[in-house]
This record gives C-alpha cells, sequence and structure tokens, in this order.
C-alpha cells in the first residue's frame, strides 16, 4: 500500500552506487565500514571504539579512520567520557541529531497530525490541527500551515528537512497519478493532489497508506518488536490493515495490500450500498460511520461510534447487540487474514479497535471460525500511531540520505 509518487523516492541504499554507464558500482570498503559503524552507533546511547571494533570485528585503526570520517561529515560525535570501569576512560560516540531532520504528517478524516524528529529520533515538535470539511486542495494547504507551525516550533527551515513522509488513506495508481481507494477524505483522489504535494514538500516527499505506517510504528515501538510475522488492523473512522511478513512490511503487488475494507463482509444493520461502493462493503458497515447507522437502525440516536459502545457497556441491549455485529465483522476480516496469511500476532488498533471489552469480544467470535488463534493484542500507540509510523519510515530514509552524501575518501 505504500505510494511513492516519483522515482525518486524509491529504493534503498545498496551495495552499489550507479556507474556512469549505468550499472551497479561496488562500494568502497571504506564506505561499507563506515555503514557499519554507523548502524552501530545509531541504535546506541553511547558507543567506544573498543566497543565498535569488538562488535564489528574490524581492527581498532580502521575503527578510528572511519570515525574521523564520520565526524567530519558531521554525522556523529564524541559525547563524552566512560569512567567508573576498570582501564583507561574510553571516548565515547553517538549520532548528531542535528545531522537530519525528518517532518511526518498524518491526513486523517477529522484530523491533521505532525511532528518533527531529528536522525537521533528525538521529537523537537508536534502539532494537531482539526480537518473540519477541508476537501482535495484545502487539505494541502492546511498541511503546509501545519509544517510550517511545526518547523517554527522547531526553530527550523524547510531546507533543513531531510526527508517528509505524509499518511494518507488510498493506494497510489502510477498510470494515472492519483492516489485511489482514498474514499475517507474527499477530494483527496482528485487529480492534482500529488503534483500539488510534491510543488509543496518537493519532489522527494513520500506519501505511505496510513495503515501500512501505523504498522510500521508498531513494530518499532509497539507489540510487533521482534515478532516475525504480525498483522496490525485498525478499525475507526475507517478500516484497514498493515501486513508485516518476514520482518518486513507487505505491500502486494498493487499497493493493495491489507485493503481488507474491501471484503465483502456486510452482515449487521450498519450497512449502505453507496456508502459500500466508495470505500468498500466491509469498511461501509464495520467503520464508525457503520456503527452509527446501525445503532440508529436499532432505535438509538447516537452522534457517534463512541456513545454505542457506551451505551452498550451501561447495560443498553440494543447498543450491546450492534457492538457484538460489530466484533462479529472484525473476526470475520481477522479470519479471513489468519487463513491467507498466519501471523504470529494480530494487533488492533482504531479508535473503535481499542473500546474497552472490544478484543474479548473480538476474540470470542474468532475462536469460532479461525483455523488458528493468532496472538491478539490491542495497540498502546494511541492517535499518533501514524505519525510514529511516518518518522519511523523517514529516519530509514533519512540514513540512507546522509550515508550516500558521505566525502569520498581523502
Amino acid at each position: 500500500m505504500t505510494v511513492m509518487p516519483t522515482p525518486a523516492e524509491v529504493g534503498a541504499v545498496a551495495a552499489g552506487s550507479p556507474g556512469r554507464d549505468g550499472a551497479a558500482r561496488p562500494r568502497s570498503i571504506r564506505a561499507m565500514n563506515e555503514q557499519l559503524l554507523l548502524d552501530l552507533i545509531r541504535h546506541s546511547e553511547g558507543v567506544s571504539r573498543a566497543e565498535l571494533a569488538r562488535s564489528t570485528g574490524l581492527s581498532k585503526p580502521t575503527v578510528s579512520l572511519a570515525l574521523a570520517n564520520l565526524e567530519r561529515a558531521g554525522l556523529v560525535l564524541a559525547t563524552g567520557l566512560r569512567t567508573g570501569v576498570p582501564g583507561p576512560a574510553a571516548v565515547l560516540y553517538r549520532v548528531r541529531p542535528e545531522a537530519g531532520m525528518v517532518l511526518g504528517l498524518d491526513v486523517g478524516q477529522q484530523f491533521l497530525r505532525g511532528a518533527i524528529t531529528d536522525l537521533a529520533g528525538r521529537r523537537r515538535a508536534a502539532a494537531t490541527r482539526a480537518t473540519g470539511r477541508l476537501a482535495g486542495p484545502g487539505v494541502v494547504a492546511e498541511l503546509v500551515a501545519l509544517a510550517d507551525e511545526l518547523l517554527a516550533a522547531a526553530d527550523l527551515r524547510g531546507c533543513d528537512l531531510t526527508q517528509t513522509v505524509i499518511g494518507s488513506p488510498g493506494v497510489y495508481d502510477p498510470r494515472r497519478d492519483v492516489l485511489d481507494l482514498a474514499g475517507g477524505v474527499r477530494g483527496w483522489a482528485a487529480p492534482g493532489v500529488l503534483t500539488d504535494l510534491r510543488a509543496a514538500f518537493g519532489s522527494s516527499v513520500m506519501v505511505e497508506n496510513d495503515i501500512d505506517v501505523a504498522a510500521l510504528a508498531e513494530q518499532a515501538h509497539g507489540h510487533g518488536r521482534g515478532v516475525d510475522s504480525f498483522a496490525f488492523v485498525s478499525v475507526g473512522t475507517g478500516i484497514g490493515m498493515g501486513l508485516v511478513l518476514g520482518g518486513r512490511l507487505h505491500r502486494g503487488a498493487h499497493g493493495a495490500a491489507g485493503e481488507i475494507g474491501f471484503l465483502p463482509f456486510t452482515e449487521g444493520d450498519g450497512s449502505d450500498a453507496r456508502d459500500a461502493r466508495r470505500r468498500g462493503a466491509l469498511e461501509a458497515a464495520a467503520s464508525a460511520a457503520g456503527v452509527v447507522r446501525a445503532g440508529r437502525r436499532a432505535g438509538l440516536r447516537p452522534g457517534s461510534a463512541r456513545e454505542v459502545f457506551a451505551a452498550a457497556a451501561a447495560g443498553d441491549l440494543a447498543a450491546a447487540r450492534v457492538v457484538a455485529q460489530e466484533a462479529l465483522l472484525v473476526a470475520k476480516a481477522i479470519s479471513a487474514v489468519v487463513a491467507v496469511a498466519d501471523p504470529e500476532l494480530v494487533v488492533i488498533g482504531g479508535g473503535i479497535g481499542q473500546s474497552e471489552g472490544f478484543l474479548d469480544a473480538v476474540a470470542r467470535e474468532l475462536r469460532r471460525m479461525a483455523p488458528v488463534l493468532p496472538d491478539l493484542r490491542v495497540s498502546a500507540l494511541g492517535a499518533d500511531a501514524v505519525v510514529d509510523g511516518c518518522l519511523a519510515a523517514g529516519l530509514e530514509r533519512a540514513w540512507q540520505i546522509v550515508v550516500e552524501k558521505l566525502p569520498p575518501q581523502a
């Protein structure tokens, strides 16, 4: 489901770079040593030359030469001395935070969220804005205003940003250069939206599916840490899934892996044919809008899905039936995922997915239908999951960019 609007965004740092003839040119041993050291330093709070030499198997002179080049490039710095242990005091090295800055933006149906982090992963600023009834170009303009607010709060300029990542509903259609299946945000699939985003944030802007990057956040900060295969299922204003297989996000041949909102499940009273054509049968029936419709058809007068769940918790039988229908729909979707991908873990997020008691209701239904039962957890990441994922994806790309810019050996 990743959206990469321009070829400039695509690709990881490979073991080679294009030569004059277009073929890959092997990277020098020096460059590979520096990359190896950087990978170790970035995941530590402070590491010495001796520790780097032991971890990599490189000689101390080789480590010293590589560190000197990384210091000259402004990527690492000496952060102090380690004392109180046998032997001489050791100089500790860590990432220089100012070496790169990442902007992450989340395009939601109700809110725009954003944050800026430095290369060390420390947040410099965060902010949220309500979208109101904005559409297409209006959302882009509000994203620009949010980015300006974040830059000002972090005392940065646009040119200080190494990478910008936008989490958005939809799947990129390269033939038409639009965000397809983005029905949750009005006008977001219109021609010209991606052009406007590139004009505002630069041609290297990365636009990622919002639930995909939420899965990356779960992998980096949540229950998905160290788990080889898991699904992150978000149930809220929309329904979607990010699937991690073999430790890597699975996107599918057309970027549509995880668009479970289009599964043909319509049980319950929340279905709406027009809404289903716009954003899928399951999403129309089981998203927040579907829960509200089901509640009203059951004789309730809810203003939100949260009110239906609150009524059910308070003992209202009609509301309890709506919640039970919702749990059945979500369980069917997860059962389909289990039957196809058999993930070790399923994490449920989103406003509905994180409602108290909802996971237990889903688990009861799932036990009746799934071929096997994965570990089930409720996400603890909260409303900033998409922003966190954008920052995680942006940091990976930022590292690639700064490494590619390392000066050649003198």
